[in-house]
């Protein structure tokens, strides 16, 4: 099993991921959807917190030996960003969603000096919005030189894909939504009718009805 299919196994196993073709959530987006995805959940479980922590250091440390600080996305990056710079023996820092409205008023919390390599660390790219924020404000505020982004899993949405290439941002994820719908078809969690109604979703989410 590669690390696409093992990370979603895993993932699924834990109920991180869930998916209900024929009984859709709603994102706050107001989105209809047949996939909810809460990467935190895997911080309660040490054996998939472990692999994803060390196989999103491997990646960076194949893909971006000359990183020099690891910055996690608030706030459901931030433990597993700090796991990561723990085991490749990086400075942590965190970006936040939005200014403090007391003290410094920071949207980079932590120490980073200004000119540093950073590679972000992201547990969910849905839009991209949020995480191509964070390193806007890495790249205003601190001068960051954004080697690129590593991430658990991305809904591969075509909007994301755009935005990540407009911001000359690099992404790399452990897992992707293709590779979850072929792992739970091959396991039976899903069947191929299901598998129809999850890749039409995937292709226009907001005005997608189930």
């Amino acid at each position: 099993m590669n690390v696409e299919a093992l990370v979603a196994n895993r993932l699924l196993a834990v109920k991180a991921v869930k998916l209900q073709p024929s009984k859709p959530f709603t994102w706050a987006s107001g989105w209809k959807s047949p996939i909810y995805c809460d990467n935190r959940k895997a911080l309660s479980f040490p054996a998939v917190r472990s692999l994803v922590k060390v196989e999103i250091a491997r990646l960076i440390a194949e893909k971006y030996p000359d990183a020099e600080v690891i910055a996690g996305v608030a706030t459901g990056a931030i433990a597993q960003g700090a796991l990561v710079a723990d085991i490749l023996g990086l400075p942590f820092c965190y970006v936040r969603s939005s200014k403090k409205d007391h003290g410094m008023e920071n949207l980079v919390e932590g120490y980073l000096e200004e000119g540093k390599k950073v590679v972000v660390v992201e547990d969910l790219i849905s839009t991209g919005g949020s995480s191509l924020k964070a390193v806007a404000a890495l790249r205003e505020e601190k001068k960051a030189d954004v080697l690129g982004m590593v991430a658990i899993f991305t809904y591969g949405f075509p909007v994301a894909e755009a935005a990540f290439k407009v911001a000359g941002v690099e992404l790399t994820t452990l897992s992707n939504y293709e590779a979850l719908l072929k792992y739970a078809l091959e396991t039976g969690y899903i069947g191929q009718d299901e598998v129809k109604t999850l890749q039409e979703w995937r292709k226009d989410p907001s005005v997608w009805q189930g």
